[in-house]
């Protein structure tokens, strides 16, 4: 399945000023990335793939409409899955690209 097109030009939109910003096709979707890092992505299978602090995953997933991202059968610390129902608003799709951008641009430059 191809990723979502109009959540894609929502999070160009959000993402447009920041800097280090650049696009790649990845995990089947659509990842903006900050200086090399992934922060968000339009997921294949709806809605975001965000990284976040590996620290905060626990506390995050017991969010509604977010659960953890899976690779293989494995959950994965610092990558989440956030339904599209958590981003339908300008506001919620904010809060979240917020957290991915946050911790993507904390990381060194690669």
């Amino acid at each position: 399945m191809a990723y979502d097109e109009e959540l894609a030009n929502r999070l160009r939109e959000v993402l447009q000023n920041e800097a280090g910003l650049t696009e790649k096709r990845m995990f089947g979707g659509l990842a903006f990335l900050i200086n090399g890092h992934m922060a968000v992505a339009a997921s294949s299978k709806s809605g975001l793939l965000l990284r976040i602090e590996p620290a905060k995953t626990e506390s995050l997933v017991s969010q509604p409409h977010v659960g953890p991202f899976e690779m293989r059968g494995r959950e994965m610390d610092g990558w989440l899955r956030v339904d599209a129902a958590a981003v339908s608003t300008v506001k919620g799709l904010r809060r979240w690209v917020k957290r991915g951008v946050s911790y993507a641009g904390s990381l060194p430059p690669k």
